[in-house]
């Protein structure tokens, strides 16, 4: 299980051809956690800028770092949303996860089949050794933003998608 957890690097990048898949049905203004060599936006934050403390706004990109500070990320989705952004977030699958019932299932949810290929700013490439999913926070949505604690399990947009 410590690959789950490793703390080797966070910093891998989105795939290219999933990033334009997605990028072809929401139009991304805005890749809210990047660096400048792996930016999916012409609009992104960095870690200098810290995404987490800027108002994003538009239609967002996430691809999170997969660490424990994951849970700070979704939660700043979900707030997002709530302001007005609709925010596209390329997650690991931890569907046993607390940030994952308090903020992932308030979305709808996209499982993907199969493990993406990620590369990492070293040119390493390699399978996520876990599932992953995309997560759409949109606003206007009311059943995302209102679900009752108790039907959270009972209600939800899912899907698959191929990888």
């Amino acid at each position: 299980m410590d690959v789950h957890y490793s703390n080797e690097t966070h910093l891998w990048e989105t795939p290219d051809d999933f990033f334009r898949n997605y990028d072809s049905e929401f139009r991304f203004d805005l890749d809210v956690c990047a660096l400048p060599e792996n930016a999916k936006c012409k609009n992104f934050f960095s870690p200098a800028d810290d995404g987490l403390e800027q108002p994003w706004d538009g239609v967002c990109w996430m691809n999170p770092p997969y660490g424990r500070e994951i849970a700070r990320w979704m939660k700043k989705a979900f707030e997002e949303m709530k302001r007005g952004c609709t925010v596209v977030c390329l997650v690991p699958s931890r569907t046993d996860t607390r940030w994952w019932h308090d903020y992932a299932m308030k979305g709808e949810v996209r499982f993907i089949k199969g493990r993406l290929y990620f590369k990492r700013l070293d040119g390493h490439t390699g399978r996520a050794p876990f599932p992953c999913a995309v997560i759409v926070f949109r606003p206007n949505v009311t059943d995302q933003a209102e679900r009752s604690d108790s039907l959270k399990p009972l209600v939800g947009h899912f899907f698959m998608f191929p990888v």
